[in-house]
């Protein structure tokens, strides 16, 4: 990203919510965006994901120009490259586990059978093959969270955004969350998460901190854990 802007008009006034951001993630990084309330962190995380573009600005994702792309380029990024995790989970209440996790693949027109088993697959990766038929209601904070991870990852993605993954959940759920979206990382895709949680910040190899729109700071750890 260049000298990214993104401006917003509420009523009569003209919310600036990211101010000249500059940043390069490098393929397999874990980078954590934390700030306070306002700081600009959400609309970051829209525009890298291709759920928004940016008032001003370039942003190239493995060397291609997104501003130039129309929807249906955008949502093929969306579709093919990138999942998304989010704090209230998005499942749909009427479908089982199992179902939705082969969301994805039913818009991207995979044939049933592989559907089947690549949510199988995705499901038994994240712990919850006992649960693949159950609804969301019938499943815990922490397990409705999980299904969300199968769903990002059944179609392979280069990247996985998490806004918040742990905000809803108990201290044992958002853990288990953590690892697994770890575990991800580790098997080498590019994550990034948005959060209040110092602990998810001090678990980064990377930290981005925001403040009014702005890159306040941008550290790279040698290790988790560690400057």
């Amino acid at each position: 990203m260049r000298g990214i802007c993104r401006e917003f008009q509420v009523g009569g006034q003209m919310v600036r919510a990211l101010r000249e951001v500059d940043l390069d993630v490098r393929r397999g990084e874990f980078l954590a965006v934390m700030g306070p309330s306002g700081s600009g962190k959400s609309t970051l995380l829209n525009l890298l994901g291709c759920l928004d573009t940016p008032t001003r600005g370039s942003y190239r994702l493995a060397g291609e120009e997104v501003g130039g792309l129309g929807e249906a380029g955008l949502a093929e990024i969306r579709r093919s490259r990138i999942g998304f995790v989010f704090q209230t989970f998005h499942l749909v209440p009427r479908l089982t586990a199992a179902r939705n996790v082969e969301l994805p693949m039913i818009f991207a027109g995979v044939p049933a059978p592989e559907r089947r088993e690549r949510a199988a697959r995705a499901l038994r990766a994240v712990g919850l093959t006992g649960r693949a038929e159950h609804r969301p209601a019938q499943l815990s904070g922490g397990e409705r969270q999980r299904v969300a991870i199968a769903r990002a990852v059944v179609m392979e993605p280069d990247i996985l955004l998490a806004d918040e993954p742990t905000g809803n959940l108990d201290l044992r759920s958002g853990e288990e969350v953590l690892q697994l979206l770890e575990e991800r990382n580790a098997a080498g895709i590019t994550l990034v998460v948005v959060t209040h949680n110092p602990e998810i910040g001090g678990r980064a190899g990377r930290l981005l901190r925001l403040v009014d729109g702005r890159v306040e700071s941008d550290v790279r750890r040698t290790s988790p854990g560690g400057p």
